[in-house]
């Protein structure tokens, strides 16, 4: 993960290269090994349904779930829509060029950005408008409502007309020197866009970008520029009323969306996203450790170090479990209330790069090498 300098261009050479240090334990080579793999006794049935190439994947990729489809994004500009039943494509389409961020969709209209920063709706196999953006964009596009919402790294939101591609309204960046060039927080909650600018949570009219509410959930900490990042970082975690978020680095959050309200926040470093159900919300450290806090307190319920230094992936609850997707291509399934392992599932052996999505019972992952598995816990 890197981060990018958006603002204050005197200063851009030695923030990139202070940010490139900061961040280096996320890719350096000396980074601790992986915690080594238990021996573990299988206690529920599962079993990897199947498998499909899909090309090299986006970095934070996001895969979109449309009815009985699952749709992705390649590096390539390629649009792959797969049948949740059975792996087949149903359709794909180029948009021509590289992209920078994951595909989002309302069922009818995909969009994408490219690497030429230009914005790219399709209608099927159809491609009906693309324009130029100011900024790199790294957030999967939000349609819906009849829009695209946009999230660039300067910290700018945007909202076009899906049908012809006019701009409809904009927000401005905030004025701090840094972003984080990972996937935000950008989310639809009832008439409302709840986007991430830094460490605040915006509530805005979709209709016409104004301000509802603004939320700050986290107090960015450190004595310069890089050590303050705390964007808030994708994918949040919603269920009903509550939405929770992680802060780069600092803290995890929940408030209730409806009243404008912080529930709780824990201190917790940490750069991916985070799973809620009825009774906890998860997320993993910078370092692994998994962390489940009770929803509705905030309480710690049990932590887990077995999984340390494995390249965790964002959590995904499913029924009374939650599945992490890890570096060396395995999907870990635990109890959701005291984090016991429960079953282990093999992909490609190449990384768990995006985070892990489901349609009723079937979990996706999507690996380094370009494979998305389908597997379903019983």
């Amino acid at each position: 993960m890197t981060a990018t300098p958006v603002r204050r261009p005197g200063r851009w050479r030695w923030l990139a290269a202070s940010v490139a240090l900061a961040l280096a334990a996320c890719t350096s080579v000396d980074k601790p090994k992986p915690t080594p793999l238990e021996p573990l006794t299988t206690r529920i049935a599962g079993k990897q349904v199947w498998r499909q190439s899909v090309g090299k994947p986006l970095p934070g990729l996001s895969v979109a779930v449309l009815g009985d489809r699952f749709l992705l994004a390649s590096v390539d500009g390629r649009l792959t829509s797969l049948d949740i039943g059975t792996g087949a494509v149903r359709s794909q389409i180029a948009v021509g060029g590289t992209l920078t961020a994951g595909v989002g969709s309302d069922g009818r209209h995909a969009a994408v950005v490219t690497q030429n920063n230009e914005l790219v709706v399709v209608d099927g196999q159809r491609e009906v408008w693309r324009t130029r953006l100011n900024s790199r964009v790294v957030t999967a596009p939000l349609v819906a409502g009849e829009r695209v919402f946009i999230q660039a790294v300067d910290r700018s939101v945007l909202a076009f007309d899906v049908f012809d591609g006019r701009r409809l309204w904009s927000v401005g960046r905030s004025s701090e020197a840094l972003s984080l060039a990972q996937p935000g927080v950008l989310l639809a909650y009832r008439n409302t866009l709840l986007v991430g600018m830094g460490a605040r949570l915006l509530a805005l009219d979709p209709l016409t970008g104004s301000l509802r509410s603004d939320s700050t959930l986290a107090a960015p900490r450190g004595t310069n520029e890089v050590e303050r990042l705390a964007d808030l970082v994708g994918p949040a975690a919603r269920l009903g009323e509550v939405v929770c978020a992680r802060a780069f680095q600092t803290s995890v959050t929940c408030l209730n969306a409806e009243r404008n309200a912080v529930l709780w926040s824990r201190a917790q470093t940490g750069f991916e996203g985070l799973a809620i159900d009825n009774e906890f919300v998860a997320g993993a450290d910078a370092n692994d450790r998994i962390s489940v806090w009770r929803r509705t307190t905030g309480d710690l319920a049990w932590t887990s170090d077995r999984l340390r230094h494995r390249g965790l992936t964002a959590p995904l609850s499913v029924g009374s479990t939650l599945v992490f997707g890890d570096s060396e291509g395995w999907l870990h399934v635990l109890s959701h209330d005291r984090g016991e392992p429960l079953l282990r599932l093999a992909t490609d052996g190449s990384a768990v790069v995006a985070p892990l999505v489901r349609s009723g019972l079937t979990v996706l992952a999507v690996t380094r090498s370009g494979n998305a598995f389908a597997f379903r816990p019983e």
